[in-house]
């Protein structure tokens, strides 16, 4: 079975840095996509960055202060994040989907999840 998991957040206070990791397992790797998605209540479902044949894409919200990337030895996702402010406060989620390199990775559809990890940023 095709399961995902992110860890690694976290309150921290605005200006500051985190990094999520997301462990992949029961799939090709290299035949997905896998991006980073977020939800804070009341608010649509954002992704923010995704890697895909070789690729990294990110969201205009995030360009520039996050960094996603992947281990293909280990199997997992990163995301660093830098610069955090209050607006970046959200549950993150790992997702997976089958994607053979498209380089749309941030808008196609995702068919597996996992459970998310909370981030917090004071101001």
């Amino acid at each position: 079975e095709v399961q995902l998991q992110a860890s690694g957040g976290g309150l921290v206070q605005a200006g500051g840095s985190l990094r999520l990791s997301c462990a992949a397992s029961g799939f090709t790797f290299d035949d997905y996509a896998i991006a980073w998605f977020r939800q804070d209540p009341g608010k649509e479902r954002e992704a923010v960055a995704c890697v895909s044949g070789g690729g990294s894409y990110y969201s205009d919200a995030v360009k520039g202060r996050f960094t996603v990337s992947s281990d293909y030895a280990k199997r997992t996702v990163e995301l660093q994040m830098n610069n955090l402010k209050p607006e970046d406060t959200a549950g993150y989620y790992c997702a997976a989907t089958l994607a053979y390199g498209s380089t749309w990775c941030l808008r196609i559809g995702y068919y597996y999840w996992g459970q998310g990890t909370q981030v917090t940023v004071s101001s």
